[in-house]
């Protein structure tokens, strides 16, 4: 039955069946297989929305809408200039932090791709940079969103796994830095070896005049992840309050959000989550057949046997992410094999929170690979660019994230000092 439903699944997306609907018809196909009642496949979607972290999702997705919508995007974006524009290559560089700010809150790398690339890819195009070298930089920087907290992949980690959101949050921001920071020095050397950005700083303003126009908006990370560290309210908890404070600051402060703009922001949100719902209930109902047939012990026994210890485990699962990431969307990817892989990796002493950072960041690397990245087409419908003229310009943004990857995966520490602090 396992062998017809992965094969089965293989062959839809061959088709070109979209991600979910091919594991639900997988799934139907290996309940009518099995000869179950039908009534198994509502129970078990019911089962695997039933989750309370779940409603953090679409509250992330429809924060980061807002700030797109309401001006709060473009307000971080000017403060990250002020900060950095003065340096050659500075504005590439604040594509980057502005990323990095933008996720504390968005959660989406997609989101973080349109708000703050609709602003700073043609700035940069302005300043003299190579058209396929800001979508690159836009579509790598906006993997962000889904490492630095809060990240919607990561509840749905921790949803698969009943692992703590919390914990995941706070693991990613080490990793989140880290990539960050590679990505500013890569920029950095680029434009320093071919002469970009020398007039970066012409017409950004002044630190203390940006900040004055931005605090409210780099008040909200400071909310959502000081709340959430300091007790004050739950990880999903936060995602409400994060909606409520872009809809206060958005309509009464900078008022740019209006009856027109709002309905536009919800119709958007509402068509991601509802994406993201179908996904995870298709893949319940795929996971329970799989742990019916004794798939999780049986691959945990295989991988025990293939693997002779921790290090090579993480590898060859890296190696395995990375391709999976090229071919399957994230939400997918972490719903269906979290539940899989994270037994095996406890089995060798590896830390859940440790691996689930490890995960994601990998999967966000399929975000901006072809053929499947949706990063990768999100700025390039920005960029107004064909995939195949940024390929070139896209490795050394790829080769940089995943060699971050490969020093948050053996540097455990990386992922864990917060950890740590917080919850010892």
């Amino acid at each position: 039955m396992p062998q017809l439903m992965v094969i089965s699944m293989l062959i839809f997306f061959t088709l070109s069946v979209p991600v979910a609907v091919s594991i639900g018809l997988a799934s139907l196909l290996g309940v009518a297989y099995e000869g179950m009642t039908w009534l198994v496949v509502a129970q078990q979607i019911y089962a695997a929305l039933d989750k309370y972290p779940l409603v953090a999702v679409p509250f992330f997705i429809l924060a980061g809408n807002l700030m797109e919508a309401g001006g709060i995007s473009e307000r971080m974006v000017e403060f990250a200039k002020s900060l950095v524009g003065g340096v050659q290559g500075g504005l590439a560089i604040s594509c980057v932090l502005t990323c990095m700010i933008f996720a504390a809150v968005a959660g989406s790398s997609v989101a973080t791709t349109f708000a703050v690339g609709a602003i700073l890819i043609p700035a940069m195009l302005r300043h003299g940079y190579p058209r396929p070298f800001a979508a690159s930089l836009q579509a790598s920087a906006a993997e962000l969103g889904v490492i630095i907290p809060p990240s919607v992949p990561m509840i749905l980690f921790a949803v698969s796994t009943d692992t703590s959101v919390g914990e995941l949050f706070i693991a990613g921001v080490g990793p989140g830095i880290l990539i960050a920071a590679a990505l500013m020095l890569y920029v950095w050397l680029y434009a320093k070896r071919n002469g970009y950005g020398k007039n970066d700083g012409q017409g950004r303003m002044p630190v203390g005049v940006a900040f004055r126009k931005a605090w409210l908006a780099l008040l909200m990370p400071v909310i959502i992840l000081g709340g959430i560290y300091g007790g004050i309210f739950t990880p999903t908890e936060a995602s409400a309050v994060a909606v409520v404070y872009a809809l206060i600051v958005g309509i009464f402060v900078y008022r740019r959000l209006d009856l027109k703009t709002l309905s536009h922001t919800f119709h958007r949100s509402v068509i991601s989550t509802a994406v993201i719902m179908f996904i995870i209930a298709n893949a319940g109902v795929f996971g329970f057949l799989l742990n019916r047939a004794g798939i999780p012990q049986a691959l945990g026994d295989w991988l025990g046997m293939l693997f002779s210890d921790k290090y090579m485990f993480l590898l060859g699962v890296n190696l395995a992410l990375f391709v999976i990431g090229m071919f399957i969307e994230t939400s997918a990817s972490i719903v269906v094999l979290a539940p899989l892989l994270l037994p095996v990796a406890m089995h060798f002493g590896v830390d859940p929170a440790h691996f689930g950072v490890i995960m994601v960041v990998n999967l966000a690397l399929g975000m901006v690979t072809p053929p499947f990245g949706v990063n990768l087409f999100a700025a390039c419908t920005v960029a107004q660019i064909s995939i195949e003229r940024l390929m070139r310009t896209l490795i050394p943004f790829v080769l940089v994230v995943f060699a971050c990857l490969m020093v948050i995966t053996y540097v455990p520490w990386i992922s864990l000092f917060l950890k740590e602090i917080v919850y010892s």
